[in-house]
């Protein structure tokens, strides 16, 4: 499986970026800051939007298939043209595209609420995955793709995490079948498989990186495999939204126990001291800062004049950590496209 992060990956952006510097190529980038300056005299559609992507790729697909630079361009080197101008397109659009609107976000916080919940009860014997499947090793690793959706902008990228996800456990699949004599009972497996998974990931943003794919990867490779796999993860995330006792093989009696248990448990370690990072919640001045559903950040809605010296100190260590950690974390994600949006900068300067 072809990784977002791959040499293959990254010659097609780079290619294409690279024929769009040559002067040849004018009249194509013309076309592209014609249409990204046209979206932005209109107010922001997902919908909308992704229509009018849509088209553009069809139509800038014909263009570059009769474009001198691609005259004796194979199959395979049009299509990494077209990967390069999806990316281009979509990471410059992201910001408008991307989880734009309070929906989405609401959506995004409900599905992953709901997953915290989940993950604090459900085990694979709830969702009927038999015992042979169970492999810690390569859940893992489907783990880890899924919960990269995040470090990338075009939906290429995004797409190629969740169908990694999706290969390992197809592939736990089918070597289970095949050293224990089993045959491959296809999706009655698979999907309580991916639905472990999901609720094991918690991946960020789940419900906007599903639209975002859906709306923005070019419709003509939305095919075959892909298709099914990204039709999956989307009845994963069904499944999580409308769970309930029957679905998870529980009494629902009892399914409303565990979740209640949940969301008690859940409340309980975010206001503790050892949840909260060490923070004194014995000082007065904290405690009114934290509500009945135990706040994250109790120092959102105090005035600085208010804070007492031990409540700066904490605030200023907290300050820290939280700038170390960004840092470290922008730097991993960073590492690999830096070089990337220096290049886009310098194709719009060109």
């Amino acid at each position: 499986m072809e990784s977002p992060t791959s040499a293959a990956s990254r010659v097609d952006f780079y290619g294409f970026l690279d024929r769009m510097r040559r002067p040849e190529a004018a009249d194509l980038f013309r076309s592209i800051k014609s249409f990204l300056a046209s979206l932005s005299l209109d107010e922001p559609s997902a919908e909308a939007d992704g229509a009018r992507v849509q088209a553009f790729f069809a139509e800038m697909e014909a263009a570059i298939r009769g474009h001198p630079l691609w005259a004796d361009a194979t199959h395979q080197e049009i299509d990494h043209a077209l990967e390069g101008l999806e990316k281009y397109i979509m990471t410059k659009l992201f910001d408008r595209t991307f989880a734009a609107s309070p929906e989405d976000a609401a959506a995004d916080a409900e599905v992953s609420d709901k997953i915290g919940l989940l993950q604090r009860f459900v085990r694979p014997h709830h969702l009927d995955i038999p015992k042979v499947l169970n492999n810690e090793a390569s859940w893992l690793i489907a783990v880890k793709e899924l919960q990269k959706i995040n470090s990338f902008k075009s939906p290429w990228e995004k797409l190629l995490c969740m169908m990694s996800c999706c290969q390992v456990i197809n592939n736990l699949l089918l070597n289970v079948s095949m050293t224990n004599d089993r045959t491959p009972s296809g999706a009655d497996e698979f999907l309580p498989i991916l639905i472990y998974i999901t609720i094991k990931a918690n991946p960020p943003q789940l419900h906007s990186n599903l639209k975002f794919v859906q709306l923005f990867r070019r419709e003509t490779k939305l095919v075959s495999e892909v298709e099914y796999y990204l039709t999956n993860l989307i009845s994963a995330k069904m499944f999580i939204i409308n769970v309930n006792g029957h679905s998870l093989s529980i009494e629902e009696s009892e399914f409303q126990k565990h979740m209640e248990s949940a969301k008690l448990g859940t409340q309980m370690s975010v206001a503790s001291p050892s949840s909260s990072q060490g923070l004194a919640t014995s000082t007065s001045g904290l405690q009114k800062q934290i509500d009945a559903e135990g706040s994250r950040f109790p120092f959102m809605d105090s005035e600085t004049e208010n804070l007492t010296q031990a409540e700066l100190k904490q605030l200023h260590g907290l300050y820290r950590k939280t700038v170390t950690r960004y840092t470290l974390l922008s730097k991993a994600l960073r590492k690999l496209s830096i070089d990337e949006d220096q290049l886009l900068a310098s194709v719009d300067d060109s």
